[in-house]
């Protein structure tokens, strides 16, 4: 397997990306600030001084609401930055494959949205991340684009552990019940990018990826909730509200669902059902946080 570049280094895919990577004792690089910045566009050529076989840029501006009162900002890691990026892979021969949102729709369309439906980003964020594919087509025509939606993970900053630990507070919760679209673990996200990229040859172009099934805020808080009830965690009240209940500088989609069945029928790829992983991933939240909280005669008695 030729070496692979993974940018965005403190982020949850970048992160589950290199893990799953280093499992399968593939060669690669995890870059990050301060040595990779799209603020700083000489951090980015240096990358080429040794040009990787395969680039995946997890890199980018995702703070949705302060995208809004930082729209340079955003612009630049999310369209200008993936742009040079992609002209620098074509430059030197090296194979892009760039994640992009499901924020470049304006979630009106009521059946899933697939690659062919025109884009309507509604707030800075989205706009960017579609200018964001559009530049790295342009750049790199045989760049791979995947487009996912509620990215979480066993750690970072995320929903799930949000509700964890708002949970753990004691507090009446108020979520968002009119928004609907497909939760997506970090780790399968990852290893779909990987089936991608060791596939033999290369089929470039725009997919989406997300997990499989789809539910509300809502929903979702209540299926980690109840999961995480099996470990004795007492449920909070959960309140389901609207959107207009919950207002935000940046408007959300209503409708975030993604139709993946063009990544399944080009790459025989497809995510896990949503609510398998989320299983997974609560346990496994859970049980490390027994380990840590558990007095140190218990946490190591079979030894």
């Amino acid at each position: 397997m030729p070496d692979l570049v993974i940018t965005g280094g403190g982020g949850q895919v970048a992160g589950a990306l290199a893990a799953l990577a280093r499992i399968q004792g593939l060669p690669i690089r995890l870059l990050g600030r301060p040595d990779f910045d799209f603020d700083r566009p000489e951090t980015l050529d240096a990358v080429f001084a040794a040009p990787p076989a395969i680039l995946v840029n997890a890199a980018a501006y995702t703070a949705v609401d302060k995208a809004e009162s930082e729209p340079a900002a955003a612009f630049r890691a999310n369209a200008a930055g993936p742009a040079r990026l992609a002209a620098l892979c074509r430059r030197h021969g090296s194979k892009f494959l760039h994640i992009s949102t499901d924020y470049v729709f304006d979630g009106t369309r009521p059946e899933p949205y697939n690659e062919h439906d025109a884009t309507n980003p509604t707030g800075v964020y989205g706009q960017s991340k579609r200018d964001g594919e559009q530049a790295v087509r342009d750049a790199c025509p045989d760049a791979v684009i995947l487009r996912t939606a509620w990215v979480y993970a066993a750690t970072g900053r995320n929903f799930l552990l949000t509700m964890l630990n708002a949970a753990r507070r004691g507090i009446t919760l108020r979520v968002v019940a009119d928004q609907h679209g497909c939760p997506t673990l970090a780790a399968d996200l990852a290893a779909t990018i990987l089936g991608i990229v060791t596939r033999p040859g290369w089929q470039g172009g725009l997919y989406h990826a997300a997990g499989t099934g789809q539910t509300s805020w809502h929903g979702f808080a209540k299926a980690i909730f109840d999961r995480a009830a099996a470990h004795g965690l007492t449920p909070p009240e959960l309140l389901p509200i609207s959107t207009a209940d919950w207002p935000t500088p940046a408007k959300r989609p209503a409708n975030s669902r993604l139709d993946c069945s063009l990544l399944h029928s080009t790459f025989g790829l497809r995510l896990p059902a949503w609510t398998e992983s989320l299983i997974r991933t609560v346990d496994s939240v859970m049980t490390a946080e027994a380990c840590r909280t558990a007095p140190i005669s218990d946490r190591f008695n079979e030894v």
